[in-house]
């Protein structure tokens, strides 16, 4: 089987970009999920529906024009909840049904939904081109060679924001450089999982490896793991048996949590029993 997927080009495509998308979310994910802004990145993601509408609308290259009104979207909203002091849950609210009605808005204009508009809603990994891979790769290598330089400030601010400022870090060049970053990477994930699931895929993988209970860096890695994984093997299940690969992807992830949930609360419970013997 493993062999048979790495003869078709489409499908080679689909692997490395997947793994680009998943290398990507999973780093920029752990940073939101410990902020509890887990959802910011879906809020990114419906902004850019609202780009790649008008990408569309206007015969430019979608990913361009989601990207940019993502960044301008999530500058906006984040300058917006420090001048305004607005709950992070609230401004996540403001930037996702804005970007959705945004996209709504011109899809109605320019006379309905398309076979294209589809693909970024629903995913379409198994359908990227090489510009698009080439896109995609040199984004997730733009966010992931960033956050590498700017590591120790990233994780700095992410467990002690005030303590960080105290130091003499510039927290809001920092905070809005993070939600480039976030913005960047919620575009990159939409052609592999679609504007739906983009949360998914940042949530879900950060989540299950925040169950095993190490360090930032461990869980980190753990996380990246997981990610591909679940990538990989929900392709190779879409290609096998003719499914939605974003689907897929999502459920062997969900699969995964559970599984790893499952075997945590076993252990818990066979320590507890050992305790009382």
């Amino acid at each position: 089987m493993a062999l048979e997927i790495l003869e078709f080009g489409f499908m080679q495509r689909a692997l490395i970009a997947g793994v680009a998308v998943a290398i990507t979310t999973s780093v920029i994910g752990l940073f939101l999920v410990l902020r509890r802004n887990s959802l910011f990145g879906d809020a990114l993601s419906h902004v850019a529906f609202g780009g790649i509408a008008v990408g569309l609308a206007a015969n430019v290259y979608p990913l361009w024009t989601g990207l940019a009104l993502s960044i301008l979207g999530a500058l906006g909203i984040t300058k917006l909840r420090q001048s305004a002091r607005i709950p992070a849950d609230a401004t996540v609210a403001i930037l996702l049904s804005s970007g959705l009605a945004l996209g709504i808005l011109i899809v109605s204009a320019s006379g309905g939904f398309t076979l294209d508009l589809f693909s970024f809603l629903f995913g379409s990994i198994l359908l990227v081109s090489v510009a698009d891979t080439m896109a995609i790769l040199a984004m997730a290598g733009a966010v992931l060679a960033i956050v590498i330089v700017l590591y120790k400030k990233l994780v700095y601010i992410t467990f002690d924001e005030e303590q960080a400022r105290v130091s003499g870090l510039r927290i809001s060049a920092l905070n809005y450089l993070f939600v480039v970053l976030a913005s960047v990477t919620a575009v990159v994930s939409m052609r592999l999982v679609g504007i739906l699931l983009v949360s998914a895929l940042i949530v879900i993988p950060n989540v299950t490896a925040l169950l095993f209970g190490r360090g930032f860096k461990k869980t980190a890695l753990i996380s990246v793991g997981i990610s591909i994984f679940s990538v990989v093997t929900g392709i190779a299940i879409s290609f096998a048996f003719n499914l939605a690969p974003a689907g897929a992807i999502v459920l062997v992830s969900t699969a995964t949590f559970l599984a790893v949930l499952a075997a945590r609360h076993s252990a818990r419970k066979q320590l507890e029993e050992q305790a009382k013997a």
